[in-house]
């Protein structure tokens, strides 16, 4: 009897520790936030060596650009899911973290702009890469889904550091996210 009451504790114990939610830091958030804007940057460099034109699927590498720009995208997505995660769970931020956050948010608008402007422009270069002649097909299809699943995932974390932030930074928040979101439509209606 004492070794079941035992065995009762301690898996007590272990349901315990998993259901308690843990608390995150703004400097967990701070963290992510570096870890988006790493693999923006990457992702906008890997966009910019395609080539606009010319090339030929061998000859350029120009696969492997494409898989280098579909594996970033897979990993800013991956991170974009933590960070709304470790977003939400950190709860209301205090106008000090909060301003630090907005900042350091602000400081990645310019490179996910570039990033969304080229994939826009290099559309034709897509396409023409990539024809039925070619042994790779449904290259700009990925590359919509691809966008289309970056912007569902770049709103969910702007939407929950939104509703974290302290009052008076939500709007500067809102119309960063606003222009994001627009580069977003800019670039997934090319490819529609």
């Amino acid at each position: 009897m004492v070794q079941f009451s035992r065995w009762i504790f301690l898996l007590s114990l272990f349901a315990a520790t998993f259901a308690t939610p843990v608390k995150r830091t703004g400097v967990q958030v701070e963290a992510d936030i570096t870890s988006i804007s790493t693999q923006v940057t990457n992702l906008d460099n890997a966009i910019q060596a395609f080539p606009a034109t010319g090339g030929s699927l061998f000859g350029t590498s120009i696969a492997a650009l494409l898989n280098t720009i579909h594996t970033d995208t897979t990993s800013l997505e991956t991170t974009l899911n933590q960070g709304t995660s470790d977003v939400t769970a950190t709860g209301a931020l205090g106008e000090t973290v909060g301003r630090i956050i907005l900042s350091a948010v602000e400081a990645l608008e310019p490179t996910i702009l570039d990033a969304l402007m080229q994939i826009a422009a290099k559309q034709p270069a897509f396409v023409c890469h990539f024809t039925a002649a070619l042994p790779i097909g449904g290259i700009p299809a990925l590359i919509l889904q691809d966008l289309q699943t970056l912007k569902t995932e770049t709103v969910a974390f702007a939407n929950a550091l939104i509703a974290d932030l302290p009052a008076d930074l939500k709007a500067e928040a809102t119309t960063l996210a606003n222009k994001i979101t627009n580069g977003f439509n800019i670039a997934i209606a090319v490819y529609q």
